[in-house]
């Protein structure tokens, strides 16, 4: 089996490498500096025309789309724990997902790259003003799906999975946008465990991560 994950340091490709990472699977991290637009290069543009991140590639298969691939994942690697297997517990946690997906995410891409919406710079300023009080209500609602487990539960089951990878991905968004993350005590004490886990240490590493973007 030959997997490769493009990912792209503190995006939300940290999900996929996280779940390959604590899965124990053997793959291949490449980064793409997003900063430097090599996302946008010939090269990257080659294996996806979207130019973003993550790209899964698997035995010559090319897979792009975050929630596409943990499914892909989900399916290859069943012990992963990267959702939960069967039932209610994983129609509920794929429903957060979605939501997470295609609620929480554009609502911070409002703010971090309002250049994709429109080219009026009062308009960028307004959207950006917006969507930061939008995100810290999204942020509050995660606070609260964190705050009902059990001690030491996981969104995503009895394992770490894709759910917590992702929460503490929206975390670390909002620190971005000066919403500071430790007044979400659920949320903040869940993303800690998870960053802790001993086993995540090499994608800490290669993604350089930091939970908390406003401490110096």
């Amino acid at each position: 089996m030959s997997l490769k994950l493009y990912f792209g340091p503190g995006a939300c490709s940290f999900v996929p490498h996280a779940m390959l990472q604590l899965s124990g699977a053997e793959f291949e991290p490449e980064m793409v500096k997003l900063h430097k637009n090599e996302q946008g290069g010939e090269a990257f543009l080659a294996i996806n025309p979207r130019a973003q991140v993550p790209v899964l590639v698997h035995d010559g298969m090319v897979l792009d789309q975050l929630v596409a691939i943990l499914l892909y994942l989900d399916d290859l690697l069943p012990d992963a724990g990267i959702l939960p297997g069967s039932g209610p517990a994983r129609t509920k946690a794929l429903q957060t997902l979605m939501w997470m997906n295609n609620t929480v995410h554009p609502t911070f891409t409002h703010i971090f790259m309002p250049f994709k919406y429109t080219d009026n710079e009062a308009a960028q300023a307004e959207l950006r003003r917006f969507n930061t009080r939008l995100f810290q209500q999204r942020l509050t609602e995660i606070d609260a799906l964190c705050a009902a487990l059990p001690d030491a539960g996981w969104l995503s089951g009895d394992k770490p999975g894709a759910l917590d990878a992702y929460a503490l991905t929206f975390m670390r968004w909002g620190s971005i946008a000066k919403i500071d993350p430790t007044q979400f005590k659920s949320l903040w004490a869940l993303a800690n465990r998870f960053y802790d886990l001993p086993a995540l240490k090499p994608v800490l590493e290669r993604e350089r991560l930091q939970l908390n973007l406003m401490v110096a």
